[in-house]
């Protein structure tokens, strides 16, 4: 991504304010402690702050209220958040990379399907019968797109996708490389001989608006009905979602989370990596979950738990402090256990 820009456009973007050079260039993005000459970075987390006096970036964003308490070598720009101000500008520099547009050889789109403004296809992608789609989808080589799937418009689907029939995306959606959306649920009768039969899975999956699903995850289709993903969402990459599951609007999950069918997760949760969801559970809005936490039962509404099964973040760590007690513990019930008998042979 080749770019040069002086701080002083920079921080006019941002509304930021200038200390130091203003006419210095900037020509690269980098983190605070890898950063090098014409580099922006950022500070946005205060464990990171003994950085600032080190790094050789060029220009850092700061807070407004940032005061440095030992001189420094870079210039600041102050805005109000850091991190989203760098985010902003990361989407400026995006939006700047060649759009991908026209139907690439070999591909295969059926006649029945509509080649809608903006469409790109690459090289090896299917596109099956009756599949809607909006302005500007971007599918990339090797996808599969199956039967009566419905992708919204600026949908971005990348290399090695599959989508099953009769999925639905919405507007804005990414899915990044090797998803699967809409494989069958894990749905299986146990019959009287000890084999197992087939349920057929004749549900779909939906992804509502401005969703995001990560490299290589699954999104089981329902049993009946809909395996629902609610706008804003974000998956990281390898993640598992059953059948019948519903994820709330703008929940987060980070990678290896895996949701038990028919498990209902509301909305503005945060979810650490490898925590397991049981099936057939409802939890509240606004909670946060620690990474490879437990969920076995429902849970309310802005909670911060973890551990396996899942308890109050702060009873966790009360708890943790004993557990690292223990050998010690133990080790004093041993010589009170002797004492105890020692006593007792002085006076028989």
């Amino acid at each position: 991504m080749n770019f040069s820009i002086t701080i002083e456009k920079l921080a006019t973007l941002v509304n930021g304010e200038i200390e130091g050079d203003s006419q210095a260039i900037i020509n690269g993005y980098s983190k605070i402690e890898e950063a090098t000459e014409g580099c922006l970075t950022f500070l946005a987390n205060p464990k990171y702050t003994h950085y600032i006096y080190t790094t050789k970036a060029t220009a850092v964003l700061v807070r407004r209220d940032f005061v440095p308490e030992h001189p420094i070598q870079t210039n600041l720009i102050k805005v109000d958040d850091p991190y989203e101000t760098l985010a902003k500008l990361l989407n400026i520099a995006n939006s700047q990379l060649p759009v991908k547009q026209g139907i690439e050889t070999p591909s295969y789109i059926d006649e029945s399907v509509k080649v809608t403004e903006g469409l790109y296809v690459g090289a090896f992608a299917y596109i099956g019968k009756n599949v809607k789609l909006g302005k500007n989808v971007k599918v990339y080589p090797q996808v599969y797109v199956g039967d009566n799937v419905t992708l919204g418009d600026n949908v971005i689907i990348y290399p090695g996708v599959k989508i099953y029939h009769g999925c639905k995306i919405g507007n804005n959606c990414i899915i990044q490389a090797g998803a699967i959306i809409g494989a069958d649920g894990f749905g299986f009768a146990p019959k009287e001989d000890g084999t197992y039969e087939k349920i057929a899975q004749v549900g779909i999956v939906i992804l509502e608006d401005n969703v995001e699903v990560g490299a290589n995850t699954t999104i089981d289709r329902a049993t009946m009905g809909a395996t629902v993903i609610k706008k804003g969402a974000k998956l990281d990459n390898l993640i598992q979602i059953a059948h019948n599951v519903e994820i709330g609007e703008d929940t987060v999950m980070a990678a290896q989370v895996g949701v038990a069918g028919s498990t209902k997760i509301g909305k503005h949760n945060m979810v650490g990596g490898q925590v397991g969801f049981a099936g057939h559970i409802t939890i509240g809005d606004n909670n946060g979950f620690g990474a490879q936490s437990g969920i076995p039962n429902s849970v309310g509404s802005n909670l911060r738990l973890i551990g396996s099964p899942a308890i109050n973040a702060l009873e966790f760590a009360r708890q943790n402090v004993y557990f690292k007690r223990l050998p010690q513990l133990n080790k004093d019930i041993e010589q009170l256990k002797k004492l105890i008998d020692d006593i007792k042979k002085e006076k028989q």
